[in-house]
């Protein structure tokens, strides 16, 4: 018999395995529709009668990345799947009873405009089968999610996923999970909307623990940099940059013009480009959020932080550029964070850096950007995520290493600690 939930919007039907049970596409807010794409995001209606939630869900309009034969779709997942009901979350949990077990709650990357739950790497059959509550979440991307615009509320993606963290205070114990020992975490995008969580005061009390994987602490936009998106995405639309303007303008048009903006130099007298060219869509912050911390709930938040040893191998053809990309896009930043939140918090920051090297592209992608993630799911093993094209490359993983990655982040979101010293010493991965 399908498990079945009671929350406070309704009923959802789920699956049940040998892990536990998975309930899918559940939705934190209303869906984005028209204008509303611009707006901040609002709760749903409950339904009537059992939501079925044993199908995966729609997903935000997204454009086809490539990564010259380098099979990302575990990564990135299907691409766009179309239709209005996005912002959802997928529950994975032992049991919807009232088991009060730890949750964690992951946000995933993509570059502010790609990404979702959908991604075969974020399976949570682990989680599960370690006691955690798994919560994966959509959120707005791109243009709708991060465009500035006049008569819009700035970085929609972030508020979405604070809606989201709500949606986990007020309805995860019911999916068996403790609504006060939640951690949140995500990687690369996710991973910087996380440390900005950590500067943000409406984020006090939605979470105790954090989990930063290959982020950017001073990784948002000046609002200049972000006027200069802004006005581009305008001239290529032939509209005004404003909420009202943009909300007349289908999905398909804001996804044609992604290449004209990503060819954008957002170098400026005063900053230069903190994502390295690499994405035309950030956070706009008037600070950054390592420089933000004591604003938000960073003081009282345990915090895992890293990144990997040869991040910028995914993006670049030559050890130079990649050497460069890594430091200016992932580990200065990081490291910026990580001595931030050691400073307030009282000796609850600690700081990993991964170093398994992928045989991916004849043994060059290494210990590239995203590599941690098969470790960190427990999903290692996989075979869609070996071979010729695969994330891991032709050879097996190495014994031991996802339990241990995988355990860590087990281990802390129960404990808020990872099984190594605190800031001063750094746990190498791999």
């Amino acid at each position: 018999m399908s498990p079945r939930v009671e929350i406070p919007a309704g009923a959802v039907r789920g699956l049940r395995d040998s892990f536990g049970e998975l309930y899918r596409a559940i939705p934190y807010a209303a869906a984005p529709i028209g204008a509303g794409r611009f707006a901040h995001p609002e709760p749903r209606p409950g339904w009537s009668g059992v939501r079925d939630g044993t199908q995966p869900s729609p997903t935000a309009p997204q454009p086809v990345r490539d990564f010259g034969g380098l099979d990302m779709t575990p990564y990135f997942g299907p691409g766009w799947v179309r239709g209005e009901e996005y912002l959802t979350v997928d529950v994975r949990t032992p049991a919807a009873d009232d088991g009060r077990r730890p949750v964690m709650v992951f946000v995933h990357g993509g570059g502010f405009v790609t990404g979702s739950t959908r991604a075969a790497l974020y399976d949570g059959r682990a989680f599960a089968r370690d006691g955690v509550v798994l919560v994966t979440v959509n959120y707005r991307l791109g243009v709708p999610g991060f465009l500035d615009l006049d008569g819009a509320p700035a970085n929609r993606g972030l508020l979405d996923v604070l809606a989201a963290l709500g949606w986990v205070r007020e309805t995860i114990a019911a999916f068996g999970g403790d609504p006060g020992n939640v951690t949140v975490f995500g990687q690369s995008a996710g991973a910087t909307l996380t440390g900005a969580l950590l500067a943000a005061p409406k984020a006090k009390g939605l979470f105790r623990r954090a989990i930063v994987q290959s982020g950017n602490g001073t990784g948002a936009f000046t609002r200049e940099q972000a006027r200069r998106v802004t006005v581009a995405a305008a001239s290529a639309l032939g509209v005004d940059p404003t909420a009202e303007a943009f909300g007349a303008i289908p999905d398909e048009r804001f996804l044609e013009i992604l290449p004209a903006l990503a060819a954008l130099d957002l170098r400026t007298e005063t900053a230069t480009d903190p994502l390295a060219g690499l994405s035309p869509f950030s956070l706009v912050l008037p600070v950054q959020p390592a420089d933000a911390l004591a604003d938000g709930p960073a003081g009282d938040v345990e915090l895992l932080i890293g990144t990997n040893t040869e991040e910028g191998n995914l993006y670049t053809a030559t050890k130079e550029e990649a050497e460069v990309l890594g430091k200016t896009l992932f580990e200065a930043g990081t490291a910026r964070l990580a001595r931030a939140h050691a400073r307030i918090s009282g000796g609850r920051t600690h700081v990993y850096s991964f170093g398994h090297r992928s045989t991916a592209r004849d043994g060059w992608l290494g210990a590239a950007h995203t590599v941690e993630l098969p470790f960190v799911f427990d999903v290692a093993d996989e075979p869609w995520l070996h071979g010729d094209t695969g994330l891991l490359g032709p050879s097996p993983a190495p014994d031991g290493l996802a339990t241990r990655v995988h355990g860590a982040w087990i281990a802390f979101a129960k404990t808020g600690d990872p099984g190594w010293a605190g800031y001063d010493e750094i746990e190498f991965l791999g």
